[in-house]
């Protein structure tokens, strides 16, 4: 379609931009804007980074599946489990487990983001936005380490992050839920594989 329009080809009744056309009209449109609503400084728009799509508003490499992620997602999860004193593997495979690496997931249960948090659990961590990446993981990372220090076990911790860390108390081990176990024995086979990469 790029090739049609920049050989001024119409399509269905008007000519595709392409990617540097939709900026350029974009300027435009928020030029308009700003001369109607009175604003005297330059127009506000900030072109889109190459790639981006209504689906992918992050750009080329972060609508990734549970086993690749974008260079810029792995920096920040290493970063975040750095801060927190969680092996990256692990966290990286609970983000896999919980959100398959989907920014803007949200659970039937009402957990939120990449690390999947709960927006209570969210504000507990200091997380003010689950669907900011750096924040989600930064809170994931932090409560990982919590239940790490708590059960002292990584698929204890693990179940803990799925079922609550009452679940576990309780049961005292994984809890006999099967989600919870196919959730542990998902994480876990991540995590080794994560390890090996």
């Amino acid at each position: 379609m790029d090739e049609l329009a920049e050989a001024g080809v119409k399509v269905g009744g008007f000519r595709p931009l392409g990617p540097d056309g939709v900026a350029a009209r974009m300027h435009e449109i928020q030029a308009r804007m700003d001369q109607v609503l009175g604003r005297q400084d330059e127009a506000s728009f900030t072109p889109p980074k190459a790639g981006f799509t209504p689906l992918n508003p992050y750009g080329p490499g972060m609508n990734v599946t549970p086993t690749q992620s974008s260079r810029e997602l792995r920096a920040l999860i290493d970063h975040s489990a750095e801060q927190a004193n969680v092996d990256p593997a692990l966290l990286d495979a609970v983000v896999a487990a919980e959100s398959a690496y989907d920014p803007n997931a949200r659970s039937r249960s009402g957990a939120l983001g990449l690390a999947q948090l709960m927006p209570d659990t969210a504000r507990g961590l200091g997380v003010g936005n689950p669907f900011d990446p750096a924040q989600s993981l930064a809170g994931g990372a932090h409560y990982l380490r919590q239940l790490l220090d708590r059960f002292g076990d990584v698929p204890l911790a693990v179940a803990a992050y799925n079922a609550g860390p009452g679940a576990v108390a309780k049961h005292g081990g994984v809890p006999p839920y099967a989600e919870t176990r196919a959730y542990v024995d998902k994480v876990l086979r991540l995590y080794e594989a994560r390890k090996n990469s």
